[in-house]
């Protein structure tokens, strides 16, 4: 089942959408895409940041592993985020985007796009940063999805801290779930993998019993909650339930690609079926000129700090793309007039 963020979705003050054409526009609104407008912004480059304001951490009550930030609300953040770009004249403009396909050049051969948001105006742009994020999909297990973000968690680095010493279970996926429950073992003692037809070989079963990992082989029938909302346990199909607080889930992350089809970006798949995120090369470049993507879109292991680093350094390029492509369309005039 794919995890959408729609009851969560923060409302903020919308800029209106310029009628000329922007050095940048942005989509997405989250680390990644906020860092690379701020960058871009402060090098006086015109930038609009296209956001539907359905982030993926948007169910989690805190950032963790944010250096100065520790522990700031995501909605906090974003606010501050965005008011920061504004501060150096970029503008935030609070939509979807339905459709961005690139248009006709310049003379000189210097790309442009067109973006179309879904009250149907369009913005024309010089280059592109795609910072859409990632969409994560759970297991269809009964009574799962309700505790997405608070008992049912991915991460260990994001909320490992917040749930130790808890009663924790794995509920396998994969083979990526054995390294997770490994992760996850350093922060309980009290651990139960659920291999739900999963395959785990002896070899794997001696090192869980090794650092008393118990093992659970009989299939999962349902999440079962407390009367106040959190997880009691998980049921088997033989009725027996099995005590738990935390669940624990290696996710299928999928890049969200929502209106941006049309760039044909290339993707690649990750092995066993476990997601899939755009292919990009150094500091976001893509196959596509005058496109880069940063953040969880194309790292899909990258925490807030990570994304917001890659969107500032994706930024930095598309600066100086420009830069190259103001000097050349400059040396052409002057070549022109003294012809």
């Amino acid at each position: 089942m794919s995890m959408r963020t729609a009851e969560y979705a923060t409302e903020y003050a919308t800029d209106e959408l310029p009628r000329e054409t922007v050095d940048g526009v942005v989509i997405g609104g989250g680390a990644a895409g906020l860092n690379g407008a701020l960058m871009l912004a402060r090098s006086r480059r015109s930038v609009v940041v296209i956001d539907s304001g359905t982030p993926r951490n948007a169910p989690a009550e805190g950032v963790h592993g944010l250096l100065g930030l520790e522990g700031i609300a995501p909605a906090e953040l974003l606010r501050r985020g965005r008011e920061e770009v504004r501060r150096y004249g970029g503008r935030i403009v609070a939509g979807e985007v339905t459709a961005a396909v690139p248009a006709s050049p310049t003379a000189e051969g210097d790309p442009r796009f067109a973006v179309t948001v879904a009250d149907g105006s369009v913005l024309r742009a010089r280059r592109l940063l795609v910072a859409t994020g990632l969409r994560d999909v759970l297991p269809d297990v009964p009574g799962l999805a309700q505790h997405w973000g608070h008992g049912v968690v991915h991460c260990p680095y994001c909320h490992g801290w917040e749930v130790r010493d808890e009663a924790i279970g794995i509920l396998a996926v994969g083979p990526a779930s054995i390294h997770h429950a490994l992760l996850f073992r350093q922060l309980t003692d009290d651990l139960v993998y659920f291999t739900r037809g999963t395959d785990l070989d002896q070899d794997t079963r001696a090192r869980f019993a090794a650092r008393g990992i118990r093992v659970v082989d009989t299939p999962v029938a349902a999440v079962e909650s407390t009367e106040d909302g959190g997880i009691a346990g998980v049921r088997l199909t033989d009725g027996q339930v099995v005590p738990r607080r935390i669940l624990a889930v290696a996710t299928t992350v999928r890049a969200r690609t929502d209106g941006v089809a049309g760039l044909d970006l290339p993707m690649l798949d990750l092995p066993g079926g476990m997601g899939s995120h755009f292919a990009t090369g150094t500091a976001g470049t893509t196959s596509v000129r005058g496109v880069w993507v940063a953040g969880n879109a194309t790292d899909l292991t990258a925490q807030v700090g990570a994304s917001a680093a890659a969107g500032a350094l994706a930024g930095a390029r598309i600066n100086a793309d420009l830069t190259s492509a103001d000097t050349d369309a400059a040396l052409a005039v002057a070549q022109l007039l003294c012809s």
